[in-house]
């Protein structure tokens, strides 16, 4: 019985541990509808495509595999956030703050990120093929993790490594 028990435990922590990091559906559909803050919420693998959210206050949150494609979400807050892996295709990010953001191989081909502060956020691995970062706030160095083309416009003076 010891050992039906133990096994028994084992599977029960296992799947508690899976569901804490699941996507929580109730967060994701708030700020769809409007909310504005929802600053350390777990939106893991939330579908924001096509949707205007801008002035969203979504610091610490989890945004991991995200899909912000086509989306405008200028003026937002996205400080220390978990973007990793992120679909942010086209989307406009005008003026946010991606202050200590994980963007590790986010998808930001032909995003527009113009004025955007990029203060310590990882990039590596990031696609930024066809991205607008004018008046971006960011560092060779991290553009050094990152890639582009021939069409990324970045701030005076910067450059790029190639995407392969």
């Amino acid at each position: 019985m010891g050992r039906r028990f133990a096994g028994f435990a084992t599977i029960c922590v296992f799947f508690a541990a899976m569901s804490a990091n699941a996507q929580n559906a109730t967060q994701i559909e708030k700020v769809r509808n409007g909310t504005k803050s929802c600053a350390r919420c777990n939106l893991f693998q939330a579908d924001f495509s096509y949707l205007a959210l801008p002035w969203r206050t979504l610091n610490g949150a989890r945004l991991r595999q995200s899909d912000l494609s086509l989306s405008t979400m200028e003026h937002s807050n996205f400080s220390a956030a978990d973007l990793s892996v992120a679909n942010m295709f086209g989307g406009r990010f005008t003026r946010a703050s991606f202050i200590n953001a994980n963007l590790s191989k986010a998808n930001m081909v032909g995003a527009y990120v113009g004025h955007a502060d990029f203060t310590g956020a990882d990039l590596t691995g990031a696609c930024l093929s066809g991205a607008n970062l004018t008046g971006a706030h960011i560092s060779q160095k991290q553009l050094n993790t990152a890639c582009g083309d021939e069409s990324t416009i970045l701030p005076a003076g910067m450059t790029i490594p190639a995407c392969h």
